[in-house]
């Protein structure tokens, strides 16, 4: 036997001490509730905070041998956690990275590998920190190790909850590695400040400005990443997780932080689709999103989604915020095209394709809002035809007409926006949904 299969069989000896519990067991942990038998001997030899524990002047005595073993609790760390250290304590080796494709709190991927989401950056951190409070150093600089390369390709937030944990734990490599990686981020020092202290930002602005590689302070430009195609699937998918939550702030990281571009993973359709008018509004004031994008094969704008789904909260913000309600899909069709058949289908069939129930009212408010819009762009253009002639239902009266003679964009965007937000409210205070 060579000398390292003799060190792999030893190890594996001492392992099953641990794994088979209450053999020659002489103290026991309670952690979150379950029960953990190990050896006094072993711990003191491997740990200086053991040592101490069981042997130094303010030791409490305990019984060493017996049926009956001390039980002692343990609050400070997971049960995961404290079990993972003394696997090391016993063996010499463990793995800081979860089970792949195992369920993980915060990480809803299925069959993830778990080499650098979420769940596997707070184990590790986890791991750190229960490490250096047991005096485990080994076990704290192999997880600084594993750290460093997690956050190579972890997402920002987490390399920011890294740099946190290499502060406080002392781990001036894992500072580094981190430091540096949120200074190419392109996170401006007001983004950074909400999720760091204030003396860690000024540190993160030096580096920037002793190094031309970094972005300086007034760039906000979003910092590239190469990715392979599985982590840009990863990343739409925690952007679609984020919306869901209503979590625009992480968007934002997102965007800011590691490159992700809004239109190419159409998260505005997606928000629309899916998500509250509170969040598509606060998508919308991210000013990272094309209102008026088409995409898929038809060609459809987040407007024509909203008319699809005849939702006056979704057609009013997306208006408010610059839609245009002319925009035609591949085939032609603008958002009021569709409202239109959905009203004619609604009123001459008795029932819409596609929608199983729908309101009145909601749909009578989604299609004054468009035929709003396209009036004022009409008025503001010069065009005297007003596309109201072929509604089903006739529009509004125009008590807000803009007198100033039009002719710029800004100028016909802003009484577009004012004009369909003041009938809005008064549509809410009137009609019951």
């Amino acid at each position: 036997m060579s000398p390292d299969d003799s060190l792999r069989s030893l190890s594996l000896d001492y392992l099953n001490l641990l794994i088979n519990g209450q053999a020659f067991s002489d103290v026991t942990f309670s952690v979150e509730g379950r029960l953990i038998h190990a050896h006094r001997c072993i711990l003191a030899a491997r740990s200086l905070f053991f040592r101490k524990f069981f042997c130094g002047p303010d030791a409490q005595p305990g019984p060493r041998s017996g049926p009956i073993a001390q039980v002692i609790p343990v609050n400070s760390v997971g049960y995961e956690v404290f079990l993972l250290m003394l696997q090391f304590l016993y063996s010499g080796q463990c793995s800081v990275v979860p089970q792949k494709h195992e369920p993980r709190p915060n990480c809803g991927e299925r069959a993830c590998w778990h080499t650098h989401c979420s769940s596997a950056v707070d184990l590790a951190i986890e791991t750190l920190i229960a490490a250096r409070s047991f005096g485990v150093e080994q076990l704290a600089l192999l997880t600084q190790k594993q750290l460093s390369s997690m956050v190579e390709k972890a997402s920002i937030e987490d390399v920011m909850k890294v740099l946190i944990a290499a502060r406080n734990q002392d781990m001036q490599q894992l500072w580094s590695t981190c430091s540096h990686l949120v200074a190419k981020s392109g996170l401006p020092p007001e983004i950074l400040a909400k999720h760091l202290p204030i003396d860690v930002v000024a540190k993160i602005e030096d580096l920037r400005l002793k190094s031309t590689s970094f972005p300086r302070r007034s760039s906000i430009l979003p910092h590239h990443h190469d990715l392979s195609g599985d982590m840009e699937e990863h990343k739409i998918r925690r952007m679609r997780r984020a919306l869901d939550s209503s979590d625009v702030e992480l968007v934002k990281l997102m965007v800011m932080g590691e490159g992700l571009n809004l239109d190419e993973v159409l998260a505005l359709h997606y928000a629309v689709e899916n998500c509250s008018r509170e969040v598509v509004k606060a998508l919308l004031e991210l000013g990272a999103a094309d209102v008026n994008l088409r995409a898929g094969p038809a060609g459809k704008t987040p407007l024509h989604i909203a008319a699809e789904m005849v939702s006056p909260d979704m057609v009013a913000v997306l208006l408010d915020h610059h839609a245009d309600p002319s925009s035609r899909t591949v085939d032609g069709i603008t958002p009021l095209d569709v409202l239109r058949t959905l009203t004619s289908d609604f009123l001459f069939k008795g029932a819409v394709p596609g929608l199983n129930h729908i309101e009145p009212n909601k749909l009578r408010l989604c299609l004054e809002l468009v035929q709003s819009a396209v009036m004022v762009i009409s008025r503001e253009d010069g065009n005297a035809t007003e596309p109201s002639a072929a509604a089903i239902y006739p529009p509004m009266s125009d008590d807000n007409t803009n007198g100033s003679g039009g002719g710029s964009g800004g100028s016909m965007a802003a009484s577009m926006n004012r004009h369909c937000t003041s009938m809005y409210h008064h549509h809410l205070s009137h009609d019951q949904y």
